[in-house]
């Protein structure tokens, strides 16, 4: 079995450790940010699982300047953990949406600050001007720069009932021209989409494979307070699923996984305020603790070759 400093798999800690010789923890930013699935320009209801928050519910506030949240949070953490660096997750909405002026300020704060190592920004694919591209690429050459794609699904019919609002061409695309520049992608999925079967999930994990992507965040379905998605579950429309069932869906993913992609998340963990299901997943200790005793009972990821997917029809 494959053994990352402890985990049967390729963590985002292990990656950290390796790359700037010692433990770092993320701060998670909120610059203010809206998106076009929600000022009209897409749509005003935003995506159909995504809070008020825009993802971002347990980002800093945007009273506060970039470098007042970073010091903040900074501060918190270690009064916890210890630690001495960070990386600047700039995470609530959609992070490359404004004018390239603006990002450059909040983006050259941040990278510019003696405690980041990197700067990590989540945004949409249809949100990658040339200008912006250009922004991105010089301060990789200062810090490291990751973007975060949320992708969340492969499949069309799926996209179009969570209001994603754009081709999986444009996700191409975004993810060619960041490469270009050498800038690192963390693509975003979401496991237990309504309609979406184990075998749809491992043709995206399939598909990420063979894409030059060099990270991954494996989401748990959230079911929040004051979304779309709460009234379709609510409703009937769809279940959960249960913790059994998610785990061992996720060693599923794992195993077919790349290892070479470093695993950025493998639940997740919605605001306790907000979350209608599964409870069990605020438990989120409870749950990486039991899904690492599973993957040995399993003997999961024997050698460093992953399992590829047989071609089946979707």
């Amino acid at each position: 079995m494959e053994n990352w400093n402890g985990k049967p798999y390729h963590s985002f800690d292990y990656m950290l450790k390796e790359r700037f010789g010692e433990k770092i923890y993320k701060v998670a930013l909120d610059a203010g940010m809206t998106c076009p699935n929600r000022d009209g320009t897409l749509g005003s209801r935003g995506c159909i699982f995504c809070s008020a928050g825009g993802s971002g519910d347990f980002a800093g506030s945007r009273q506060d300047s970039i470098t007042q949240q970073i010091e903040k949070q900074a501060a918190s953490i270690r009064q916890k953990r210890g630690v001495a660096k960070f990386i600047a997750y700039f995470q609530a909405y959609t992070n490359t949406y404004a004018p390239v002026d603006y990002l450059r300020k909040i983006y050259t704060e941040a990278i510019s600050h003696p405690d980041i190592v990197a700067i990590s920004i989540g945004t949409r694919p249809d949100c990658l001007g040339e200008d912006i591209l250009q922004l991105l690429d010089e301060l990789n050459q200062k810090k490291p720069v990751w973007v975060e794609l949320g992708l969340q699904t492969i499949h069309e019919t799926t996209a179009r009932y969570i209001r994603r609002g754009y081709p999986l061409s444009c996700f191409e695309q975004a993810v060619s021209e960041l490469r270009k520049r050498n800038l690192d992608v963390i693509v975003h999925t979401i496991l237990g989409l309504p309609g979406e079967s184990k075998n749809d999930i491992l043709s995206t994990i399939e598909y990420l494979n063979h894409g030059d992507i060099q990270g991954i965040k494996l989401q748990l379905l959230h079911v929040l307070k004051g979304t779309d998605l709460a009234e379709d579950y609510l409703a009937g429309k769809f279940q959960v699923y249960s913790m059994e069932e998610y785990l061992e869906l996720v060693i599923d993913c794992l195993e077919h996984l790349n290892p070479e992609i470093v695993i950025h998340r493998l639940t997740g963990d919605g605001p306790k305020d907000l979350l209608i299901a599964p409870l069990w997943s605020s438990a989120k200790r409870t749950v990486l603790n039991t899904l690492h005793r599973e993957c040995k009972l399993r003997h999961a990821f024997q050698g460093k070759q992953y399992k590829p997917m047989e071609n089946k029809e979707d």
